[in-house]
């Protein structure tokens, strides 16, 4: 560097450096020498970095007096206490200020980390994490390892195998062994139709050829969602689906059971052909009716050899594997209201054509083939084991659908119950389920001769059930002709309403909350009630005028009013008030009373009456219409019989139930516990029964007559003469008889409930007629050898309401048939009527058009005569017509000679 640039040399004597100097004593090098010096050019920019003492740090360089400026050296730092520091002690000879200690010893995990201040400690270095990322990648590789070499390639023939469940009479005897038998013939890939195995390519993993066998997202869903407790979900692969089926002996929902199906499905990707895999898949995959694998699905559901089967049926099958309980166009799975024949026709049908236009997407099948198969394939009922003729079938069903609708409390659900090896005692009694069905047959070969009157005797169908008042066990069912021919159990849900045996609720509900403003006056309080006496009046007028309970006549939302028919168009009571207690109108089943008690007490309380009896919500339809109280919902057989059970028993409801226990090899799995809940005190339920004892001795009900025996009973008969019941008990047993025609054909769509006039060679069916014989007979031989019982006495209950006058006198009951004058156009009144979707929860059921015929009439009557035991009324017209009874009006007569209503 030249000379002229350099600063001038500073003196070397006096001053706290020369001190310094001094007293540390010579040193060696640049660094010794004082700053100026050497007259460096970094002296011209005076830096004021100086050592502690006030003397100036000695550089090299720009650069070196840059780097001490950033390491923090220098004149600003010069009272920190730090080492190197005057406070803090030497640094030692020759070292600058703000060095740092010495490092410790070293660590193999240096976390948190030495020498770091702030959060700098606490962030890793990224040695620490590349190298926990390679250790658990690592071990991630030696446990899939071990899995891998530890699992084995399943075999389907060995493992996915089933027991028969065992099922017994209630007095122990066994019934029947089956239901849990595996129904599986193993054929090969060249047995299987193309179209099958694109079929489920196509619905269930259109990459099934290319994949590795495993889906890893949806086995994170399944694996987190196990963990989380969450529901279980199944392998999503073909593949995974096959590892699956072929490990019926481990069925378990773990994450270990998983993780295990996981490396078996990787290793069967990696080691099984493709074909193999398509192959078990098909052979042990569930199709419903008790079939596994193709071959027995084939001719479970279309009676061929799966070889045969062409691309519809093979669509259709692959819907089957979805769920056939949502699937099966049988139907039949009575625990769950959703998974009836037209529901599940209706999903089977959409699965299938949504399978056919994905197997046309993806190349799997012509199009113009594809456009043959648009309509449901021509399969076959399910019944096929002889085994389960007669009424064995519909008891076993019945037994397996009361175990799966209460898994919760028998621990056994559908797949359990599917794999078999349980020992179910039922509550059927043998002898009762034989002289159920005796009374039917007799009553089926004496009367009911299709051949002879083919236009009305053809699908007449019967149904029946029998409940012990003291328990809720279910002692009998009728559920049609036979279970392998008849598939449907008319002893549970058919869609056949009530009618008039629905009245005994409507009383019972008055007795227990009482009516509303009985002197119709507007200004008393709604909750204001009167308990009525069965000598409580009400009108038994025809075609009486329907009132709010504060005297206001009931309208619809059209503003129309409701005029009430009784059965035959008769007027019951002595003009011009024509009223009538309610003793003599359950009696005479008197329509006009109970529909204004109905009113009087509130249809919810109606209602909540017979919910509290035991029938279901569900099977309660048009709850705000005034006809809901004579019968347009449709309660099954079973839960009639139990409701009535509620009565027989002083008011202590008990759930019908028929299972009494369930064992395995392991021990007892399941014990019925008897539940009891008061519905109704003593005093209203025992005054229920007496009114209905009235019907029996000398009512409508004077057919189901047991000498010597008290009984309590109602007839019912619905709207154009569909349905007709009798619904009795005696203290030691409730038994319900239904009788309809119903065209059973499962192939036709939209079916419909038929007339039954002039069936059995009577003008009109009624409940006093073959549904009271049936229930006599079969009553008679069930109780034979017990020891006849009384009803309790019932307690005085409530006080004489009156109800409020008619309006206008009508004509009696002889005048009835001869038409009445048409209304003026103000006066035009019309009976409302309840929607389709209220008054038919199943739409194959109804009539077209049905759900407008079950509400009152108009002024002029019905067109079929009124109804009969105080069932449904037709539907109205907006003015007046003729009355077309069809020369019903004497009612229950018929061969039985019962009295009207």
């Amino acid at each position: 560097m030249s000379e002229h640039r350099r600063k001038p040399p500073q003196p070397q004597g006096g001053g706290r450096a020369a001190t310094r100097r001094g007293q540390s004593g010579p040193s060696s090098g640049r660094r010794a020498a004082p700053r100026g010096a050497t007259g460096s050019l970094s002296d011209s920019y005076g830096s004021d970095s100086y050592e502690p003492d006030g003397a100036e740090s000695s550089y090299g360089s720009r650069a070196e007096a840059r780097r001490a400026a950033q390491r923090g050296g220098g004149r600003r730092r010069v009272a920190d206490n730090g080492p190197g520091s005057r406070q803090g002690g030497s640094a030692g000879p020759g070292r600058g200020r703000g060095r740092a200690t010495a490092p410790g010893k070293k660590r193999l995990i240096d976390y948190p980390r030495f020498g770091k201040d702030g959060w700098r400690r606490w962030m890793p270095s990224w040695k620490l994490v590349s190298g926990l990322c390679i250790g658990f990648v690592g071990s991630l590789v030696v446990v899939a390892g071990v899995g891998y070499a530890m699992v084995s390639v399943p075999n389907v023939a060995d493992t996915a195998t089933a027991q028969n469940n065992v099922y017994y009479w209630s007095d122990g005897s066994q019934m029947v062994a089956t239901g849990g038998e595996t129904n599986r013939q193993i054929i090969n890939l060249s047995q299987i139709p193309k179209a099958m195995q694109y079929a489920v390519i196509s619905q269930e993993n259109k990459t099934f050829y290319t994949d590795s066998g495993i889906d890893p997202k949806g086995i994170a869903r399944a694996v987190l969602n196990m963990a989380s407790g969450g529901q279980t979900q199944g392998g999503s692969t073909i593949t995974q689906q096959y590892v699956k089926n072929a490990r019926l002996d481990d069925q378990s929902q773990t994450v270990t059971r998983k993780f295990k199906e996981i490396f078996i499905s990787i290793k069967v990707g990696a080691t099984v052909k493709k074909d193999d895999i398509m192959a078990g898949y098909l052979n042990s995959a569930y199709y419903g009716r008790n079939a596994y694998g193709i071959q027995a699905a084939a001719r479970a559901y279309f009676n061929k050899d799966a070889i045969k089967l062409d691309p519809g049926e093979c669509a259709f099958l692959a819907a089957m594997l979805k769920g056939a309980t949502y699937y099966d166009p049988a139907g039949g799975v009575t625990y769950d209201t959703t998974a009836t024949a037209d529901a599940n026709s209706k999903r089977a049908l959409r699965q299938m054509q949504d399978t056919l236009d994905k197997m046309v997407e993806y190349g799997h099948l012509d199009p113009k083939v594809r456009a043959q198969y648009t309509r449901m394939p021509d399969w076959k009922n399910p019944r096929s084991n002889t085994q389960l003729g007669g009424q064995v079938g519909y008891l076993v069903d019945l037994a397996n659908s009361y175990l799966v609708t209460h898994s919760d409390e028998t621990g056994i659900t559908q797949k359990k119950l599917t794999q078999g090896g349980y020992s179910i005692r039922t509550t059927f009694d043998k002898n009762k389920v034989k002289a159920l069905q005796a009374a039917v047959s007799k009553v089926q070969k004496a009367s009911i001769k299709p051949k002879e009157r083919p236009e009305t005797d053809t699908h007449v169908q019967f149904g029946g059930a029998s409940v012990d008042p003291a328990t809720g066990a279910i002692k009998a069912i009728y559920g049609g002709e036979d279970a392998t021919k008849h598939f449907t159990d008319n002893a549970d849900t058919t869609g056949a309403q009530v009618g008039s045996t629905f009245k005994p609720f409507v009383l019972a509900a008055a007795m227990k909350w009482g009516v509303r403003d009985p002197k119709g006056l507007a200004s008393q309080a709604q909750d204001e009630r009167t308990i009525p006496s069965p000598k409580s009046l009400f009108s038994g007028q025809n075609k009486l005028k329907i009132k709010e309970y504060n005297g206001e006549v009931w309208k619809n939302e059209k503003g129309e009013e409701w005029l009430q028919t009784n059965d035959g168009n008769a007027s019951y009571g002595a003009a011009p008030k024509y009223q009538i207690d309610l003793r003599e109108a359950m009696r005479e089943s008197v329509n006009s009373a109970f529909v204004q008690l109905g009113m009087d007490v509130g249809l919810d309380k109606v209602k909540e009456s017979a919910m509290d009896a035991g029938l279901l919500e569900s099977s309660l339809t048009g709850t705000s219409f005034p006809s809901f109280s004579i019968g347009i919902s449709d309660p099954s057989a079973i839960r009639m019989a139990g409701a009535y059970a509620t009565f027989a028993a002083s008011g202590q409801q008990r759930s019908p139930y028929s299972v009494q226990s369930v064992t395995s090899k392991d021990g007892p799995v399941y014990t019925h516990k008897v539940k009891s809940e008061e519905a109704f005190t003593p005093a209203v339920a025992d005054n229920v029964t007496d009114v209905l004892k009235t019907v029996v001795e000398k009512g409508t009900g004077t057919n189901a007559q047991l000498p010597g025996r008290d009984v309590a009973g109602k007839t019912g008969t619905t709207d154009g003469n569909k349905s007709a019941w009798f619904v009795g008990y005696t203290p030691q047993l409730s038994t319900s008889i239904t009788m309809f025609r119903y065209d059973d054909d499962e192939t036709k769509k939209n079916r419909t409930f038929l007339e039954m006039y002039g069936t059995g060679g009577q003008k009109k069916i009624h409940g006093a007629s073959f549904p009271a014989q049936i229930w006599h007979d079969y009553m008679a031989e069930a109780l034979k050898g017990e020891e006849a019982e009384k009803f309790p006495t019932p307690e005085p209950i409530g006080e004489v309401v009156n109800a409020a006058p008619s309006p206008s006198p009508t004509p009696s009951a002889t005048e009835s048939e001869e038409a009445s004058p048409s209304p003026t156009p103000s006066e035009t009144l019309t009976s409302p009527s309840p929607s389709a979707s209220e008054t038919c929860r199943f739409t194959r059921l109804c009539n077209n058009g049905n759900g407008g015929n079950n509400g009152g009439t108009t002024d002029a009557g019905t067109t079929d005569g009124g109804t009969t035991d105080g069932g449904v009324t037709s539907s109205p017209t907006a003015t007046d017509t003729a009355d077309t009874s069809r020369g019903n009006a004497n009612g229950n007569g018929g061969i039985f000679g019962g009295s009207t209503g």
